[in-house]
């Protein structure tokens, strides 16, 4: 590196040239030297690059470093506010699990759910935590709805299967407009009964027009199928290029192995980066905490999908990971009376998707970007 040429100099203060009374630098009165003496802390160029080099080793080997979850949750690049705020919370976490751990009059449940609530506050990133320790949260979880519920739930941590990916085929010609996969993925998610809130949408335009999302009724209430219209339903795509993983601060939403694109709601901070780079509106905020009855709570639940969040966080069609990993359709694909959604394994050539798209007209929104959806829309 010492020979090739630098575009960039450091100016460390060590080379202003000296005055005295005279006002000269040099010459004149004779009290300067010529030849100004050299300075002590002046560097070559090919010291300065071994430095450089050194640097760079040295943070290449602290980033492979495996950093635990107190690390990750302070480690994490924020302003001083939301810093301030997380610090405080975990203080006052803390605070509390020590005083009830020293309480004699409090239960053993009680003290059991202090130290549980001191555990999950500083978990880590989940992709970056190991079978073990995915499992050791997954059962805080489970025992912490226990005590606080006395309800038992199931909560699963699957992986994804090698030589899977998942895709979803949209028939356009079948839909309807009944709207049940909206209300099977609502409940099989376990999402806000308060703000409504829902992953799915379908769209209701006119015959002739075209796919115009800006005049499409989303929220119609009459009778379907409504003559001349035709109904398209969106959600998240899956992209295998997701804008929305590239913007996020906290790497709190990523692809997993089998093209699910998930959300970590633990490290969500809420930011909505993601929702404003997801050029198809397939993210969803909740501005409270999702409120279920009890009675409609679906208790077999997926730590990366239709567990309970909590309040401020992202949240997204997850392709019901629940279910798909142990082999199922989606929810949505499961209700549709008219057989529109198909979803399955592009991998597999001999899936009902990979004769969709082997033997079908098929298109995906906004190909132009990039993103590379894992959601294709086709006619009969």
């Amino acid at each position: 590196m010492g020979d090739k040429k630098k575009w960039f100099q450091l100016d460390l203060g060590l080379n202003k040239k000296q005055t005295c009374g005279c006002g000269k630098t040099n010459g004149g009165c004779g009290s300067h030297a010529v030849e100004p003496p050299k300075d002590e802390h002046t560097i070559s160029a090919e010291e300065f690059d071994a430095a450089v080099e050194q640097e760079l080793m040295e943070e290449t080997m602290v980033g492979q470093t495996r950093k635990d979850g107190f690390q990750q949750v302070f480690d994490v690049k924020m302003d001083r506010r939301t810093a301030f705020r997380k610090l405080t919370a975990s203080l006052m976490v803390g605070a509390g699990a020590v005083h009830t751990s020293c309480n004699v009059t409090a239960g053993e449940e009680t003290k059991e759910k202090a130290q549980i609530d001191w555990e999950e506050q500083f978990k880590g990133n989940y992709k970056l935590m190991t079978q073990e320790e995915k499992q050791a949260t997954v059962d805080r979880l489970v025992r912490s709805y226990q005590l606080r519920k006395k309800e038992n739930i199931k909560m699963s941590a699957t992986d994804a299967s090698k030589d899977v990916l998942f895709g979803y085929a949209f028939n356009i010609s079948k839909c309807q407009g009944y709207m049940d996969c909206v209300s099977a993925c609502v409940e099989e998610n376990n999402q806000d009964r308060n703000s409504q809130m829902q992953y799915i949408r379908i769209h209701e335009m006119k015959d002739g027009e075209g796919f115009k999302f800006n005049e499409a009724d989303d929220n119609y209430y009459h009778e379907v199928p409504a003559e001349g219209h035709f109904y398209m339903g969106t959600q998240c795509f899956h992209c295998d290029n997701p804008p929305c993983v590239n913007v996020c601060p906290v790497q709190a939403t990523w692809r997993e192995e089998d093209g699910l694109v998930v959300v970590d709601y633990d490290w969500c901070i809420g930011c909505r980066y993601c929702m404003a780079a997801c050029p198809y509106d397939g993210r969803r905020f909740n501005w409270s905490k999702p409120e279920v009855p009890e009675d409609e709570i679906n208790k077999n639940q997926h730590y990366l999908g239709n567990r309970l969040r909590k309040k401020g966080v992202m949240e997204k069609c997850t392709f019901c990971v629940q279910r798909s990993r142990a082999g199922k359709d989606p929810a949505c694909v499961e209700a549709c009376p008219t057989g529109a959604r198909i979803f399955g394994n592009l991998l597999d050539p001999d899936s009902t998707i990979r004769w969709v798209l082997e033997n079908k007209q098929v298109f995906r929104l906004k190909e132009d970007l990039g993103t590379e959806p894992k959601f294709w829309y086709f006619m009969d």
